[in-house]
């Protein structure tokens, strides 16, 4: 009985009560108030460009079919607004810095996870980590110094009379998008499980058989959202591409000629309009497409996580 009386005593004197710190949850709430602030301030972004982006045919009445030609002279008498021209440099400059990049990055990614010995891992892991911090205005100076003065030199005979070229800008991006594809594709080799390099092996494969029959395919949908990702970083770079390009609003015909993008032409031309007026509206449609672009590359990868998870 006495036993009861104390457990009883003790019972009474436990709180069962939340206080009103409890009850009002600060953390929780703080947490809620960021994600759903982060939520609300993507929204009104997107939404924002794509409003400005379609003021061009709905304020000025500049049908889709104008915007297709390849004549850019927006401050002329008649003013004509075709952006084909940037949209095929954008492509093409993405395309050639993907195609340069990706079997450098790959190569890499396996000579770091299945070949290189500790001392070289400790040497260029940290290079490329070095190499994602440099800011891009270096990377299109080195290219304005270095590169575009090699070509005009070395290689005029090829058609690289000024430097400024299409390769120029693709060779500087591909430079820029090779950690990322890098670092990306080594996390997927890695993540293998051991066992299956063991089990190859066991088989009496060579090394270079497993690579190639088990470790490639096994990390093929790592490797090519890795791929993915650069090629978005590519498509969205602008002041070190601006730097090289050239900047002549004409198709690409050639990697020696002088072209430019979509977001060279943004930077070039932004400070240089008036908000409201068709040039300006035309610059928010080119970054609505630009933003559309980086929306299916971001769906594309989100849809080969879920089909890699399954």
């Amino acid at each position: 009985m006495a036993s009861s009386a104390v457990i009883g005593d003790d019972l009474s004197g436990l709180r069962t009560t939340r206080t009103f710190r409890e009850r009002l949850d600060i953390q929780r709430r703080i947490v809620l108030i960021a994600a759903v602030s982060m939520v609300l301030m993507v929204a009104l972004l997107l939404g924002f460009i794509a409003w400005q982006g379609v003021q061009l045919f709905i304020v000025n009445g500049v049908s889709p079919s104008d915007i297709l030609s390849t004549r850019w002279a927006p401050d002329s008498a008649v003013p004509s607004y075709g952006i084909l021209p940037f949209i095929a440099g954008t492509i093409g400059v993405t395309a050639m810095a993907i195609a340069i990049a990706a079997p450098l990055s790959i190569g890499l990614a396996l000579f770091l996870s299945e070949i290189a010995p500790p001392w070289a891992k400790n040497i260029v892991q940290p290079a490329l980590e070095v190499f994602v911090g440099i800011p891009s205005v270096v990377w299109g100076w080195l290219g304005i110094v270095i590169l575009v003065p090699f070509l005009r030199t070395n290689f005029a005979w090829a058609g690289f009379n000024v430097g400024f070229s299409w390769f120029a800008g693709s060779l500087v991006v591909a430079i820029m998008v090779l950690p990322t594809i890098t670092a990306v594709t080594y996390d997927s080799y890695v993540a293998i499980p051991q066992d299956q390099r063991t089990a190859s092996l066991a088989l009496g494969t060579t090394r270079w058989q497993t690579i190639r029959h088990i470790l490639i395919p096994s990390a093929s949908a790592g490797t090519l959202t890795a791929i993915v990702l650069g090629t978005t970083r590519a498509a969205g770079e602008a002041l070190a591409v601006q730097m090289v390009i050239g900047n002549r609003p004409v198709m690409p015909t050639s990697i020696a000629q002088p072209v430019t993008t979509l977001t060279s032409q943004i930077t070039l031309d932004m400070g240089n309009t008036v908000f409201g007026e068709a040039w300006n509206n035309v610059l928010w449609t080119m970054g609505l497409i630009l933003l559309l672009l980086s929306m299916s590359f971001v769906s594309f990868v989100r849809y080969l996580n879920r089909r890699n998870a399954q």
